[in-house]
């Protein structure tokens, strides 16, 4: 069963540890963050001294009685300066702001894929790819939101309210000191939709990576769905889920307006007791009128920060839980670790013997699927596994790649322990060519080289020539610099499979795994591929699963595995003559057990 990052509750260690986490990836940009702080210190100062400049012509010279025209202009001529000044200090802070953000947030996405590509197969037995997809890329935006919006307005609008208040204690205290009992209402504002918002955007973010687990699945599946004619079935299964993300994505927007209207509302009445007060107290001569005309501006100018920084509680929101998530992510560790003392091991002299002793396994706890083997393969056998579905035949191959870790016994490879061996080596070691090969958007250069540059063009080509390749290559328009689609679509499954025996060639691994290759494909491209495997195989271990006997028949020895266990071994004659399960799968691959029967 696959599950979801983020579903269930997070605590409150959970998400400190969350908010380290990215605290570490701010430090190397403190000095960015600093200058960030200095250029918004000096942008606001110059946009709130403007309405301070207006009161003094107002109460100074026009309310005077003064006809000091070279004082205005002075002092339109410092305010334009201060325009200006503020224009370049805003300029500056957003552009070292965006420039320490998007760089925290690339090196956020490129450790975590990193990670995730370290992970072994158990971890993605149990998560969807929609949701890692989520995590990838949506919620390291949402990241990328916090630096260049929550950020921004924590810093700006925090001290331009700070600079307000200052400035309105200097115009009038008694004025300022009434306007401050508008912030223990903010704050019950801020309290009261604090957790109800928390648990809104928490749910709004589960049913979308829901939503986008479900798309991913179905467009892998696509054959499938049309074979079987299930389109209609699978649009209603989305439209299902479509409509949940909807509802609970509209409750988020219905919070979120409800909040910032209430401080709207909250900011129009302020502004009218500040004019009533104010407007008494000029009438009655205790205030001048420049100074009730910069209290207004400062005390309209009071909530806009405010209305900013309550916009950005959605975001804040958002990036709190997408921060939570993947710091979930980050904190799983994989469960196949590297040995304390690893093994030197040098590739040119690996022979490839392998020995399986007395190994157990099991996907889970509570199962096992393979059971107490004990296996002994010399260097440069080739050896053919078969036996029904579940046997146990993929796991053997998933543990020699060490894809999982054995639960009992242990795997070598010419005497040294796998566990001991560090795990980029055995990937070198071992060449696995799978029954859907995995090609990569790029060119068939690229993909026989898997974008290794070290690797030359005339190595990929020889190989190419070597199994058979190069010809139906050269058929293709742009010869080797074809470029490919996604899992390279327009090619058939013989051309997928010869490309990717090609890799083997290139790569030179000392043990080769073929897992099912020929399961889908036709009798005359089955021959073409297994002239390539005789060529690939030649020298290398080789260990072959197949379906079809024919693949293995040809085989040092075949392995037949029943329920975890190796219950037969020998050449294809041997097991034939002696009439156990081999000889009745081969008779079934054969047509023959309804023959048989009626002859009994």
């Amino acid at each position: 069963m696959q599950v979801e990052i983020g579903a269930s509750p997070v605590g409150r260690e959970d998400r400190k540890a969350a908010f380290r986490s990215v605290l570490g990836y701010m430090k190397p940009f403190r000095w960015t963050f600093v200058s960030v702080f200095f250029c918004t210190v000096l942008a606001i100062a110059a946009d709130l001294l403007q309405p301070y400049l207006v009161k003094i012509a107002i109460d100074d010279n026009l309310l005077a009685g003064k006809n000091d025209l070279p004082g205005l202009f002075i002092i339109c001529g410092i305010y334009f300066a201060l325009s200006i000044i503020g224009f370049i200090f805003s300029y500056l802070q957003s552009n070292l702001l965006q420039y320490a953000g998007q760089s925290i947030v690339g090196r956020i996405r490129k450790d975590l894929f990193a990670h995730i590509t370290k992970l072994p197969m158990s971890f993605f037995d149990r998560f969807s790819n929609g949701s890692l997809v989520t995590h990838v890329s949506g919620d390291t935006e949402t990241i990328n939101q916090f630096f260049n919006q929550v950020l921004l307005s924590l810093m700006r609008d925090g001290m331009t309210l700070l600079f307000i208040i200052i400035l309105m204690f200097h115009l009038d205290s008694t004025l300022a000191l009434y306007s401050m009992l508008l912030i223990p209402i903010i704050a019950f504002i801020a309290f009261a939709f604090r957790s109800y918002m928390r648990k809104t955007y928490q749910i709004s973010r589960a049913n979308l990576s829901r939503l986008i687990a479900f798309v991913a699945e179905n467009l892998a599946g696509m054959n499938i769905i049309q074979s079987f004619h299930q389109e209609k079935k699978q649009e209603q299964y989305f439209t299902d889920r479509n409509q949940i993300y909807l509802k609970s994505n509209l409750r988020e927007i219905r919070t979120n307006v409800l909040f910032n209207r209430s401080f709207d509302i909250l900011g129009n009445l302020s502004i009218a007791f500040v004019t009533w007060l104010g407007g008494m107290a000029v009438f009655h001569h205790t205030m001048e009128f420049g100074v009730l005309y910069a209290f207004i501006t400062y005390i309209r100018q009071f909530f806009q920060p405010i209305n900013a920084i309550t916009q950005q509680w959605n975001t804040l929101q958002s990036s709190t839980v997408a921060m939570e998530r993947i710091w979930r992510l980050f904190s799983i560790k994989s469960e196949i670790q590297e040995s304390a003392a690893p093994q030197e091991i040098d590739l040119k002299k690996v022979k490839g013997k392998l020995d399986y002793q007395h190994v157990e396994f099991g996907y889970s706890p509570e199962s096992t699927v393979i059971h107490d083997l004990d296996l002994h393969i010399s260097a440069g056998e080739m050896i053919g596994i078969v036996g029904t579905t579940g046997a146990g035949k993929s796991s053997l191959m998933s543990l020699l790649c060490r894809f999982y870790d054995v639960r009992e016994g242990s795997i070598l490879i010419d005497g040294t322990d796998i566990r001991d061996i560090p795990q980029q080596t055995l990937q070198r070691m071992i060449g696995l060519v799978q029954q859907e090969p995995f090609l990569y958007s790029g060119s068939i250069i690229d993909n026989v080289r898997l974008f290794d540059s070290s690797i030359s063009r005339e190595e990929v080509i020889e190989a190419c020539k070597f199994v058979g390749a190069d010809a139906l290559i050269q058929r293709m328009k742009a010869g080797y610099d074809t470029h490919l689609s996604e899992r390279g679509s327009g090619l058939s499954a013989g051309e997928r499979q010869l490309i990717s025996f090609a890799r083997i060639v290139v790569c030179k691994p000392s043990i080769l795994i073929l897992d099912e290759a020929t399961a889908n494909l036709d009798s005359h491209t089955e021959q073409l591929i297994q002239s390539a495997l005789q060529l690939v195989a030649k020298g290398r271990t080789t260990l072959v699963i197949a379906h079809r006997l024919s693949t293995i028949m040809q085989a040092d020895r075949i392995l037949v595995m029943k329920q975890g266990r190796i219950v037969e071994q020998g050449t294809h004659g041997e097991l034939l003559a002696v009439d156990g399960y081999y000889r009745q799968l081969y008779e079934h691959s054969q047509g023959k057990a309804e023959v048989n029967q009626v002859g009994k």
